[in-house]
């Protein structure tokens, strides 16, 4: 049986973080070193309008340095990000966000936002269906037929 993002969405939690579009990158910031996360989603009115990375961060500060602190999210978030959805595979994912040099995936359910996943969420993941793999197969050649 493959991995679902939905899997990874059960193990994680869907707890998800947000911020308004008319907050500053500093408040933006702010809140992701408070919570030790990567990517803020950026809601208006409950409905998600974008993304907000460490990458996207970085990138618009090399351009334009110190006064992006106090720049609106508006004007950095992501509007239209790569989205996955719960029954994507795993290694389908992976691969979309490899390809697409993507740390953050918001999962959607139709219109629905159930949580966003990382790529360390991914590996790790992957990391421990490959374990559940080698304990099952040292199993078997510790039973080995004779």
């Amino acid at each position: 049986m493959k991995m679902i993002i939905r899997d990874i969405l059960t193990m994680k939690g869907s707890e998800i973080c947000s911020i308004s579009p008319e907050k500053t990158v500093a408040d933006a910031i702010a809140q992701m070193v408070k919570y030790n996360i990567g990517s803020l989603v950026v809601r208006q009115e409950g409905v998600m309008v974008g993304l907000l990375t460490e990458r996207d961060v970085l990138r618009r500060l090399h351009e334009h340095g110190e006064g992006l602190m106090s720049e609106q999210v508006s004007a950095v978030m992501v509007t239209e990000p790569i989205i996955g959805n719960p029954d994507d595979s795993v290694d389908y994912v992976r691969g979309v966000m490899t390809d697409h040099r993507v740390s953050h995936l918001p999962v959607m359910d139709g219109e629905n936002l159930l949580g966003v996943i990382s790529f360390h969420d991914v590996a790790r993941a992957c990391l421990n269906a490959a374990d559940f793999e080698n304990r099952l197969l040292k199993r078997y050649i510790k039973h080995w037929p004779e």
